[in-house]
């Protein structure tokens, strides 16, 4: 299963740290360290805007608003401390999503809002599911929650400061209010609002050394089980990518139940019980900095320091491959094996892979309304475009 490189876009004079392919609109914005980021059209691989004059210092981390109407938002994280909040408003036509747009229509990306309340470097921002919250976490070890209320107006509704070291990502379940956090102390915590306050309901640990990156499984994979409950992937500095299932009963209130496996939690009123259920073959000779999981065919793509991209497939018949952990009979159900499909060297020449991420496919060529492509970012600047073959 080859990769084949669709397009290499130059995008940047600094490393990109991070990509985000709209939700619905054939557009990929970037973060960059040059204090930019670059909107992208995936119907023809051009630049079609720079973002910046917002922040001070690199932006880490970009995240576009899901379910907006007549206008696209992204967030924005900065090494400055701050998050950003930017809004273009688009015609019926959708024109701004297509070739016809230009750079002429630049100014129209409004730098709305400063979020302001981190001590240190901003490293990650992400939206829940309905677009009510935005979760940033920070080289100071908290993760805050934002909540619009209305006209640019936020309100912090959470800050959460279990994580002992520098907070490297955080992400939202595709549809429960459940926001996880990876950090460099080994860790990663999942939260709930319990009543009006914030809880850590999870505690996940396992990882020997920094969790880069964290996702949860989409609710479209062909693999999603419902009945098997949630699952999260996590890649780290010790070079492997996990995935954690969610046992027993789930959402507010749900507890360890009998004969659950031994607790790692601590002590929250509002609990969960998760177990790692399997850890994925290893391809990796450096640090996975980021994982993807395709919401069209369950597949999850890695990158890292050593300038690869893998693609792992999920296996219905349990053919050997990935390792199942915990040997307890829910950790085994909850677990196929999985295997490597596609292993490609030096994505990026000599350079090291910062973010990788599916998206639907738009250009012409395209073979149909499933077909997909990986996205990746690299230390050199370039956005590549990846087919799998």
């Amino acid at each position: 299963m080859p990769l084949q490189k669709l397009a290499s876009v130059s995008a940047h004079t600094d490393r990109i740290w991070q990509c985000a392919p709209h939700p619905t609109l054939p557009l990929l914005a970037t973060a960059s360290g040059d204090k930019s980021s670059r909107i992208i059209s995936l119907l023809t691989y051009n630049t079609l805007s720079t973002i910046d004059g917002g922040h001070k210092r690199s932006i880490r981390s970009v995240a576009w608003k899901p379910n907006t109407r007549g206008e696209s938002v992204l967030a924005s994280g900065s090494f400055d401390a701050t998050a950003g909040i930017w809004r273009r408003y688009e015609d019926d036509s959708g024109a701004a999503t297509g070739g016809e747009y230009n750079d002429e229509e630049d100014e129209e990306w409004r730098f709305a809002v400063v979020l302001d309340g981190h001590e240190s470097e901003i490293k990650s921002v992400a939206w829940s599911a309905g677009g009510s919250f935005l979760a940033t976490c920070s080289r100071d070890k908290s993760v805050w929650v934002w909540e619009e209320l209305d006209d640019d107006n936020f309100e912090t509704v959470a800050v959460m400061q279990e994580h002992t070291q520098d907070v490297k990502c955080v992400t939202w379940h595709p549809e429960e209010i459940l926001l996880a956090s990876a950090s460099y102390d080994d860790t990663i915590r999942l939260y709930r609002e319990d009543l009006d306050d914030w809880v850590c309901c999870t505690l996940l640990e396992g990882h020997e050394s920094t969790v880069w990156c964290i996702t949860f499984e989409p609710l479209t994979t062909p693999n999603y089980d419902a009945k098997r409950g949630a699952r999260l992937a996590s890649c780290s500095d010790d070079k492997t990518v996990r995935i954690w299932t969610r046992v027993g009963q789930s959402g507010v209130g749900a507890g360890q139940g009998a004969g659950a496996p031994p607790s790692i939690l601590r002590g929250a009123p509002v609990e969960e019980n998760w177990t790692c259920s399997a850890i994925l073959p290893k391809a990796h000779d450096r640090s996975i900095y980021s994982i993807s999981w395709s919401p069209r065919t369950g597949r999850i793509a890695s990158c890292g320091g050593d300038g690869k991209i893998v693609i792992y497939e999920e296996d219905k018949t349990s053919a050997p491959g990935a390792m199942e952990v915990d040997g307890d009979a829910k950790a085994e159900q909850g677990s196929k094996a999985w295997k490597i499909v596609a292993e490609l060297k030096g994505a990026h020449g000599v350079y090291e892979i910062n973010n990788v991420a599916w998206s639907k496919r738009y250009d012409k060529d395209k073979r149909g309304e499933d077909d997909e492509i990986i996205v990746s970012v690299g230390d050199d600047g370039n956005v590549n475009i990846w087919a799998v073959e």
